[in-house]
């Protein structure tokens, strides 16, 4: 199919809008505005902000990607997609933290979306689009050579210093949660839920609140329930989920959590506290599980260290639902050289151009 038979954005907008309010008891329209503005600010954003675009253009901007081995995919990978958290030993673990978008997928799909998130995060010589590409790939190979998780404690101190938390961001975080005002209306489904999450029957929910968060799940609703326990206080989070647009596009159907296999997936060290029942996700919430962020530190998410290891850290979850390790490394084998610039400039090419059309 040629690139000529994809949809303007307009439309292609106005159709998933239309298909994610079906999914959903209630769509927030005021955080769905605020999503629309954000998709001003820049490509990369905008990138972040519409996966059901990627998913439905992809395969047609880049047809040889199509026949590459199948794996579990995380869909909404990009620079920001990755984070630290404490897993069930109390360790501090960094890696992929969001699956709202998983599904099956080839596995070159990710590849190249992280490829092209880097790209459009910085303005990216051509010289430069190579290395990044090089960087992700080379990080991808180890990761497939030898998987494991990144646990921090004993080593990758680069990536304890860089996420370790200041005091300033402790306080903005407490002060985020301070202003949320409190919703006497939560919906059963997700108090419950949030009620489950708590640490003990000791625990004592302070207020539930309404949460805007987030880029491409804007819209969608988000509960927090902030609690009181043993001398501090906590956080939770429930937030609605909708089946990947992966498969929206792809007229697939997947019986299982796909998000939930992934996150739990025998090379990663997950969050306990991360967990999907049905149609809405949970998870813990606090100053110590962070990521950061190209507009503070674009710098540093564009370092070759970092890239290897977000290419390493998606190789990870590519195996830890099954042992397509061979079939990706012969897969790769039989690309050219060049393979992923090509497919990451093409994507990120036409990504920039939708962007430029939803700013006018």
């Amino acid at each position: 199919m040629a690139g000529s038979d994809i949809q303007r954005f307009r439309i292609s907008i106005a159709r998933y809008e239309a298909w994610l309010r079906k999914q959903l008891d209630q769509t927030w329209q005021k955080d769905l505005d605020a999503k629309h503005a954000k998709m001003r600010e820049s490509a990369f954003v905008f990138l972040r902000a519409t996966y059901w675009r990627w998913a439905e253009t992809i395969l047609i901007l880049c047809d040889d990607l199509a026949d590459a081995p199948a794996v579990i995919g995380v869909g909404d990978i990009h620079l920001e997609n990755y984070g630290v958290w404490r897993d069930g030993e109390g360790r501090l673990v960094w890696g992929v933290n969001d699956f709202d978008e998983a599904a099956e997928m080839p596995y070159a799909v990710d590849v190249v979306r992280l490829a092209a998130s880097a790209i459009l995060s910085q303005a990216a010589k051509r010289s430069a689009r190579k290395t990044i590409c090089a960087d992700i790939l080379e990080g991808y190979r180890r990761g497939l050579a030898k998987p494991r998780p990144f646990t921090l404690d004993e080593k990758h101190l680069w990536l304890r210093t860089l996420f370790a938390v200041k005091e300033n961001e402790r306080r903005r975080f407490w002060k985020k949660m301070n202003r949320l005002k409190k919703d006497t209306r939560v919906p059963a489904p997700y108090s419950k839920r949030l009620e489950a999450q708590m640490p003990g029957d000791d625990a004592t929910i302070d207020k539930f609140a309404r949460r805007a968060a987030g880029t491409g799940s804007l819209g969608r609703p988000r509960y927090v329930a902030v609690a009181t326990w043993r001398g501090g206080r906590l956080v939770r989070e429930a937030k609605a989920l909708v089946p990947s647009a992966w498969l929206l596009s792809h007229r697939q159907r997947s019986p299982r959590p796909t998000g939930a296999l992934i996150a739990n997936g025998r090379y990663r060290a997950p969050d306990p506290w991360y967990q999907v029942d049905r149609h809405i996700v949970v998870r813990r919430l606090s100053p110590n599980a962070r990521k950061i962020e190209v507009v503070e530190h674009a710098r540093e998410l564009a370092e070759p260290d970092m890239l290897q290891a977000m290419g390493y850290e998606l190789a990870n979850v590519h195996l830890g639902t099954g042992d397509r390790k061979q079939a990706i490394e012969n897969d790769l084998d039989r690309r050219k050289a060049k393979w992923l610039v090509r497919a990451a400039e093409t994507a990120a090419e036409f990504v920039i151009r939708d962007f430029e059309e939803w700013k006018r």
